[in-house]
């Protein structure tokens, strides 16, 4: 009796420690301060993942085989843009902005000249950030290139924007945060400075009824453009909807390749210190190689997901052919 009671006693103790180790292996890694992006940056990293010389970083696990998936979405045949009209008017979200002008028109025709007053990166213009160069932390960019060696170029030496000149096409979901209860505004908005975490796309993939894949594009229906065009144009220090940088845990988890959002993707403000600006495009961009679609303009899109109750669409996009381009204007398609 006495070894049996021992027996049982041992077995208890090992019983009571399961759940707590349990607990501890199940705890996801926070994110608030510098200490946790520098842990995230590394163990988040794809650096070599794809060789040493990779310029298409999680574009790699977009496959033959996942184009002919995505493909097949397209029941409907119709085509959708994502990309909002090039800005041609200062605004407080456009400090820069495409100037157009118009040549001599004659009898036998006329021609525009398009030119940009300052870069098309910022928080206004539909674009796709390219992964080496655009984001840097302490001095590299993706895969390790150096900020030298960028200078030295005069542009990206490796991982422009001319990497993905043979274009994307794969799968794409939609979140719209605006499902999510008690994130959005009665007109149909997230306000400025509205985080969306990990658990609100795990929900949101519960509510639209998908699930994230390798080499999946994500996209983020926060509202901006509606909210925009009901009360005008407001600057970069009232703060955007957006992801919190703890997506980037889901985006490793899942394999997501790219990701996008109606605005700057980034929440503003990020929750962060201000020594980590920009925490989820350093950790999408530099880290893991996730390319990044800004400014995109998702209204049309979500009109047709909730009409069709489907939030999951083929995606194409193809940015200008710019060798050591550190970006492109474009404009993405939705076919349902």
């Amino acid at each position: 009796m006495r070894i049996l009671m021992i027996g049982l006693v041992a077995l208890g103790a090992v019983a009571a420690s399961v759940p707590q180790a349990q607990s501890q292996s199940s705890a996801r890694p926070t994110m608030a301060n510098e200490a946790d992006f520098r842990r995230a940056m590394k163990e988040l990293s794809n650096w070599g993942r794809w060789g040493n010389d990779d310029e298409l970083g999680a574009a790699n696990l977009i496959t033959p085989a996942k184009r002919k998936q995505a493909l097949a979405l397209a029941t409907e045949g119709l085509p959708v843009s994502l990309a909002h009209d090039v800005v041609q008017e200062h605004a407080a979200d456009a400090p820069n902005i495409l100037e157009r002008t118009l040549g001599p028109v004659n009898p036998t025709g006329t021609a525009d000249r398009y030119q940009y007053t300052g870069t098309y990166h910022g928080i206004v213009h539909s674009h796709l950030d390219s992964l080496d160069c655009h984001m840097m932390v302490d001095g590299k960019g993706y895969n390790g290139v150096a900020m030298e060696d960028i200078t030295a170029a005069g542009g990206c030496p490796k991982g422009s924007i001319n990497a993905l000149k043979d274009g994307i096409v794969t799968r794409a979901i939609l979140f719209d945060a605006t499902l999510l209860p008690g994130k959005a505004t009665a007109q149909g908005w997230l306000e400025p400075g509205t985080a969306i975490h990990r658990e609100d796309l795990e929900a949101l993939e519960k509510l639209e009824h998908v699930t994230a894949s390798a080499g999946d594009v994500i996209l983020l229906y926060t509202g901006r453009w509606k909210r925009r065009a009901a009360l005008g144009a407001w600057p970069r220090e009232t703060g955007f909807a957006g992801y919190h940088a703890d997506v980037a845990y889901f985006l490793k988890e899942r394999g997501v390749s790219f990701i996008g959002g109606d605005g700057p993707n980034d929440v503003v403000p990020t929750g962060l210190p201000a020594s980590v600006p920009n925490p989820l495009h350093r950790l999408a961009l530099v880290a893991m190689g996730i390319n990044i679609f800004d400014n995109l303009d998702f209204e049309r899109a979500v009109e047709q997901a909730r009409r069709l109750n489907r939030f999951e669409f083929l995606f194409t996009a193809a940015p200008l052919r710019i060798e050591k381009g550190t970006g492109s204007p474009l404009n993405p398609l939705a076919i349902f």
